[in-house]
């Protein structure tokens, strides 16, 4: 049954004032029943579906209050809010994912430096390897040296006094000496040095010499002078064990006596290759004699 209104009633229904906005009334929805089936009850017109502002105001609320469950990328589980922001449209919040990602990373992190580090060793393994195998390649080409001759240009013995003024005999010698210096390896080079020469008259060093150092090619030989000295040298108690024959002349019973030093550079300065001949060997000086003094092979003893 329609009920008409009056005048009176709709002006009793007017905003008193219009720079006065209407007051918005406050709506409740009640929630549906335990039964699917019930029908909602409206509070207020503006929730009836039929209304304009129903589909806008639902889909706020339903904005306000969604918040669900979403899968990541990486197959993760994670929980999803939103709210609404002035405008009414929904604005992410927070996004929480279910787990932490860093025991990943970290696993990761570890296998790249496991790897790193297992190449790093597997290089320096096969790196050794090829250089022990360089080194041992290396090994058994000794250097050869050979003592030629000794030529004495001059010797003289005679009375004096050392440094204190003690009264002794003096020694002078003067002389060369040719050594023979043979490269037998097939791939490097090598570097010569020597000990000082010495010429060993009852533990006295009467005369002695320098072998400079020079580089020697593979495959090569090579011979070598050294000048040998010795002046004004104090023999002391030794000078009564002095030969003399008749004439003045004077036999020394001398001893050669020096080292020589190879070194092969194979793999740049890291693999070498070191060896080491001593030489020793036993002559007579005779001081009126100039002949130079030839070693045969047996002469000396190579060691």
């Amino acid at each position: 049954m329609l009920h008409t209104r009056s005048e009176s009633d709709l002006a009793s229904l007017a905003p008193s004032s219009p720079s006065r906005s209407p007051k918005r009334q406050v709506y409740y929805v009640q929630s549906p029943s335990s039964s699917m089936h019930a029908t909602p009850n409206f509070t207020s017109p503006m929730e009836s579906p039929t209304h304009p502002y129903f589909g806008r105001h639902s889909r706020n609320s339903s904005a306000s209050r969604f918040s669900g469950i979403f899968r990541s990328s990486s197959g993760r589980k994670g929980v999803r809010s939103s709210k609404p922001n002035e405008k009414g449209w929904p604005e992410c919040d927070v996004i929480v994912e279910e787990g932490n990602y860093d025991e990943f990373d970290d696993d990761k992190a570890c296998t790249r430096r496991c790897q790193v580090l297992l190449a790093l060793l597997g290089f320096v393994v096969l790196f050794t390897v090829f250089c022990l195998i360089i080194w041992g390649a290396g090994r058994p080409f000794k250097t050869e040296v050979a003592v030629r001759s000794l030529t004495v240009s001059n010797m003289y013995m005679g009375s004096g006094a050392d440094f204190t003024g003690v009264p002794t005999k003096m020694l002078n010698v003067n002389g060369s000496l040719r050594i023979s210096v043979y490269n037998p390896a097939t791939f490097y080079g090598i570097h010569v040095t020597a000990t000082p020469l010495n010429l060993i008259y009852s533990d006295v060093v009467v005369a002695t010499g320098e072998l400079q150092k020079y580089y020697q090619h593979r495959k090569s030989h090579k011979n070598v002078v050294v000048h040998i000295e010795g002046t004004r040298v104090p023999l002391y108690g030794a000078a009564s064990n002095l030969i003399v024959e008749e004439g003045g002349a004077v036999q020394v019973p001398l001893a050669l006596e020096f080292e020589v030093r190879t070194q092969g550079d194979l793999v740049g300065k890291l693999v070498r290759t070191v060896h080491r001949r001593r030489v020793s060997c036993p002559l007579i000086l005779d001081s009126t004699s100039n002949k130079p003094i030839k070693f045969k092979k047996d002469a000396c003893i190579y060691s």
